[in-house]
This record gives C-alpha cells, structure tokens and sequence, in this order.
C-alpha cells in the first residue's frame, strides 16, 4: 500500500494542476481576514485591501479579503468530487479602525459563499480554545457598559457538495470498512464542541515565516480526515502551510495535494514529511492503546461486547469496527521536488492477550447471521 502527497508552491485561486471532481475532501484553515498577522498577504494579493486599511475602512477591507478567499472557494468547488466534503477551520476577528471596535464575523462570511455555490451546510463543530492569560479581556475592564466577549472559540464549517457519498464497488466497500473508527471515538469526535485540543504554538525560527504562517494543530485535520475520507482518498488543503494536512493524510493512508503561495516553508515541510514516520505510528500506537484500556475498563464494569475485531482480536462494540484495520508507516521518501511517497505495513501490529469471556458472540435468537471469521484466539499483546 502506498500513497501519494505533492505540493505546488504557487496561488490556489487557479488549481489548474487538479482535474475536475477529483479530490475526496478538503481540509484547510485559510488566513483569517482582519488578524492583522495576514494583513501583509491579503496587501499583496490586492494593493485595495492596504489602502483600506490605511483608511481604516474595516467593512471594506474584509469583504475584499474574502473576495481573494472566494476565488479559492470556487477552485475547490470544481475539483471536488460529488459526494465530497469541505472543512474549513475558521476564527473571527475582532479589531478596532476609525476609532471602532467590531466583530469580523469570517465564519459566516465564508459559509455564506459557499452556499452560494451550491454546497450542502452540514452541523459545524466549535473548537473551544481554552485560555487562563489574565489579560485575555477587552475593553473596560470592569466598568460595564463596554467590556466585550473574549473569543475562544474557531469554527471547523463542515459543507459536503451533492448527494451523500456512494460505495458500489468490492473495493471501495473494503477500504471504508477498514478506515472505520472506534465506537469511543465516534461519540467524541461527532460532538459538535471540541474541548480536547489546544492551539499550536508557532515554532518557525524565522520571524518572517512567522508572518506568514499560522500553526495549524495536527489533530484537527487528523481527526477530520479519519471522520470525512477513507483509505486512498486524496485530501487537498489549498492553505498549506506548514503542511500539517498533509502529515495527517499519510498518517491516516490518504493521498494529499497541497497549495502553498509562500515556497520559503518548503525546507520545513520536507523535514516534517521525511521523518513523519515515527511520529505517525505513535499516533496510531496511542489510538490502539486508547481502545484497549477502553476495554479493560468496561470489562472490569462488567458489561459485554458483541463483537470482536478480525485483525486485532479485541473486542468491539459495533459490527462496523470489526474490520478496522490500521496501517503502519514503513517509510515516507522524497520521489521529486515537490512529491513524496509513503509505505504501509499491511498486516496488523499487534494482537489483543486479555480475556475475551467479555465478548458475547452469540447470536440472538430468531436473526439469521452470516458465517463470519473472527480470526486466531489472541494469545499475547505484541507490538512488531
């Protein structure tokens, strides 16, 4: 098994390289309009948006910064496949210009585009970033009436283009079975507010890199990959950045392409995606083991499983996760300039030891059940 992940150091506002309805998700956290970190970018791409800005004209400066961001929108809209899905992480921006301090609501101002283009709006899920700073509050203090709302929260809007995603082929039904994900993790990642992950800190050296990127945490696009895609889809982010999308591609057997206007961040993401490896097994390791005290804890609560999965051997609570199947990165190279190219292991990596008298695999009275494999009896918990 193996995939593919290249980059094109150049705009997403025209993704020529990519053919129509050929990407199966996108993945992205573009800049956020009116943070004044993307000021100089936005300046760059339209000589308006500074001249706004040095008018202090706010409500004109978004729209035209949006305006840069629709163009991207549309791209994405062609190349998406029906079926496909779009997450965009996306903060608010609050600001104060000619003497007024306002809300720039970008969460809104993007779903609002990408309706218009005929996109589905799906539930949006809040990321609440949790912060104790004592001067994360604005305004007067503690003299009402103007003291205003911190915001620690960013959106991840979720919009799928067309009818729900169809499965007809022998192959693709495989692989969507096996890129299922545990029961446990369904109930926490299909909450609609994540309070589990903190912001990334910026750890580019370069304070002109700095500038013009944003850290992107790893296990938001992970999370939303595993969610939204199966194994050999191909993800896009068009807001590359420091490539985080594209390690959480990998790590989760997904193919990438990837658009990134600065070129300068190429030596960091070619250093992050030649040593991906290890990091991404780790993530995978810590999933297994999470599952596995999952079940040692229910069993010790004296509940029962239903099922056990063919791979691994250790009980699960749904059919659907009976073929999860993880795949250990055996290598990540560099096959061009701009192109690497990852090797799975195909076989599981460990095996469940504990005692399966938890597991009631016995069929209910008055259902017909299919012959099923359930593979050899686990006798040790070995990690390969």
């Amino acid at each position: 098994m193996q995939t593919r992940h290249r980059i094109f150091f150049q705009s997403s506002t025209q993704m020529d390289l990519i053919g129509d309805e050929s990407i199966d998700l996108m993945v992205t956290s573009p800049p956020y309009p009116m943070i004044e970190m993307w000021d100089r970018i936005f300046s760059e791409l339209d000589p308006g948006i500074g001249q706004a800005l040095r008018h202090e004209d706010g409500k004109l400066a978004c729209e035209l910064m949006h305006r840069q961001l629709d163009m991207v929108w549309s791209e994405v809209f062609r190349v998406l496949k029906p079926g496909g899905i779009i997450c965009v992480n996306i903060g608010d921006a609050t600001r104060k210009l000619d003497n007024n301090f306002q809300l720039y609501p970008n969460h809104a101002r993007i779903l609002h585009y990408l309706k218009t283009l005929g996109l589905y709006d799906l539930p949006t899920i809040l990321w609440r970033k949790q912060t104790n700073a004592p001067n994360k509050f604005m305004g007067s203090g503690m003299l009402p009436p103007n003291a205003y709302v911190t915001l620690e929260h960013e959106y991840i809007l979720v919009l799928r283009k067309g009818n729900i995603r169809a499965f007809k082929s022998d192959e693709s039904i495989g692989r969507r079975r096996e890129s299922a994900y545990f029961w446990e993790e369904r109930n926490h990642w299909f909450s609609d507010i994540w309070m589990d992950i903190k912001g990334d800190r910026q750890t580019l050296s370069d304070p002109n890199l700095r500038k013009r990127s944003g850290a992107f945490r790893f296990s938001i696009p992970y999370r939303l990959i595993n969610m939204f895609s199966i194994k050999g889809d191909t993800v896009l982010d068009p807001f590359l950045g420091l490539g985080t999308t594209m390690l959480a591609a990998a790590a989760s057997g997904r193919n990438s392409v990837g658009y990134e206007i600065a070129d300068e961040l190429a030596p960091h993401i070619d250093s992050q995606m030649t040593a991906l490896t290890g990091y991404a097994n780790h993530e995978i390791s810590t999933r297994i083991n999470n599952h596995v005290a999952f079940v040692k804890q229910r069993l010790a609560d004296k509940k029962v499983f239903k099922h056990r999965n063919v791979h691994y051997g250790f009980p699960v609570i749904t059919g659907q996760e009976r073929w999860l199947l993880f795949n250990l990165l055996a290598s990540s190279q560099k096959c061009a300039e701009t192109e690497y190219e990852v090797s799975y292991e195909l076989q599981p990596h460990c095996v469940f030891s504990d005692d399966m008298a938890g597991v009631d695999e016995t069929p209910k009275k008055g259902k017909k059940t299919k012959a099923r494999t359930v593979g050899p009896d686990p006798v040790q918990l070995k990690m390969f």
